[in-house]
């Protein structure tokens, strides 16, 4: 018996992450997986985003059943040991001796044979104690604190324990069992008969949460519609979508920080007159950018924003800051393994200086949006609080104000009080059903 494709995919995506920074969505929908199947692709994408949701836990098994601190081990068999276990523990449909047959066998492929007699009895010990499908998700909502519930969610302490000082050990318990769930798939709707040609190719959609043109996909491959490839439907999380929505109406946009380009996408079909500057430092994104968002009134500009080299002044500014993303880790778990608190200091000065130079390209009773995916204060109050404190030119606008006009025009379906804390919009994973994003408004005056 081979390895199988799905399985060789996730290990191989998965040592990457380990060992190159890689971030686990890219690599899923990079061209070598475009050559799986669907069910393979759907296979290796369960095997590595749940290995990472879970690894704390896993490497706790790991470390029982090999008495070996798991951080002691090669990275090649610590890799294929999570996967193994991650099947014997997490997942019912798999039989126990192919998924201890086949990660023994990815030891051997990655040349590590000394190891081989090592990860066979591991493996084995874990198949006796592991319980497949065990209900991980449901010990969480009755962990009783901090470090309950981080155990229980196979999230770091830190950064629980946070969570619980921010938002209370309720939603704290709900933010880390939405992130170990599997995000449901939304879409923005590009024209209104796009959706009865999705149904037509078998998709099955259900009303959105919070927008209410956008969708969620109950069942079908989005990504292998006509629809999808020609881009007349884009997938995008309903709060991404929202803060589009918020940018409004202009005649000149600019989005400071457009990589990989969803915000600046939906910006530009709500505003096809306009003419959208689209920023991004790096030019490998800004190709990405360009390839992704095809509307002709979209300019992309390979720079700095604190550099940039234009010199008017926008009706609209988007300013969605790069974060460490800790309200999106139900998409990208990896970063909660790689992010530490020292980390957010350096992403707050960042963030102030973006902010500062975008202002300067703000017309009078011009908007500037600024959006995090980020759950942190440091990313989120912090950064707008201390750039107002400077800047007596801007005004902090209530969100409240914003968001129920939305709701009275139907374009927001969701309670808005919900959506609103002090005079920001913050949507919070588990308590919203998308990823956790903030937002402030600042009006020029």
């Amino acid at each position: 018996m081979s390895i199988s494709p799905a399985r060789a995919a996730a290990y191989d995506i998965l040592l990457r992450v380990e060992q190159q920074d890689s971030y686990a969505s890219e690599l899923l929908h990079s061209a070598r997986c475009a050559e799986l199947t669907s069910t393979d692709h759907g296979l290796a994408t369960e095997l590595v985003m749940g290995t990472l949701r879970w690894r704390s836990s896993i490497d706790a098994f790991i470390g029982r059943a090999s008495l070996k601190r798991p951080e002691k081990l090669d990275p090649e068999v610590l890799t294929a040991l999570r996967l193994g276990a991650y099947q014997l523990g997490w997942l019912d449909r798999i039989p126990a001796r192919a998924a201890i047959y086949e990660s023994v066998e990815l030891v051997k492929r990655a040349r590590k044979r000394s190891a081989v007699p090592f990860a066979n009895a591991v493996l084995r010990k874990l198949a006796e104690t592991l319980v497949p499908g065990q209900g991980f998700i449901d010990s969480i909502q009755s962990a009783p604190s901090t470090e309950a519930i981080a155990s229980a969610s196979a999230h770091p302490e830190w950064l629980v324990q946070r969570w619980v000082a921010k938002f209370g050990l309720e939603i704290a318990r709900n933010v880390a069992a939405y992130d170990q769930s599997v995000p449901v798939t939304s879409l923005r709707l590009r024209t209104a008969s796009v959706e009865r040609e999705l149904e037509h190719a078998g998709i099955q959609l259900k009303a959105g949460v919070l927008l209410s043109d956008g969708r969620r996909v109950i069942s079908g491959d989005i990504t292998k519609t006509k629809a999808f490839t020609e881009g007349r439907v884009a997938i995008q999380d309903e709060a991404s979508q929202l803060v589009a929505v918020l940018v409004g109406q202009g005649a000149r946009i600019l989005d400071c920080c457009a990589a990989p380009g969803g915000k600046t996408w939906a910006v530009a079909d709500r505003n096809p007159e306009a003419t959208i500057v689209a920023a991004e430092l790096h030019q490998h994104r800004a190709e990405l950018l360009r390839r992704r968002v095809a509307s002709r009134n979209v300019q992309v500009v390979t720079t700095d924003v604190c550099q940039l080299p234009v010199h008017e002044l926008f009706d609209r500014v988007l300013v969605d800051v790069p974060c460490s993303g800790t309200g999106t880790l139900a998409r990208n778990p990896e970063i909660k393994w790689r992010l530490k608190p020292a980390d957010l200091p350096d992403f707050h000065s960042r963030q102030v200086a973006i902010l500062n130079a975008a202002m300067k390209h703000v017309k009078p009773q011009g908007r500037l949006v600024y959006s995090t995916c980020s759950l942190e204060k440091e990313e989120d109050e912090s950064v707008v609080e201390e750039v107002l404190q400077r800047n007596e030119s801007f005004r902090l606008r209530d969100s409240r104000a914003e968001i129920a006009l939305l709701f009275n025009d139907r374009v927001l379906i969701a309670d808005p009080d919900s959506l609103v804390q002090g005079p920001y919009l913050r949507t919070i994973p588990g308590v919203h059903l998308c990823d956790g994003f903030f937002v402030a408004i600042l009006e020029r005056q």
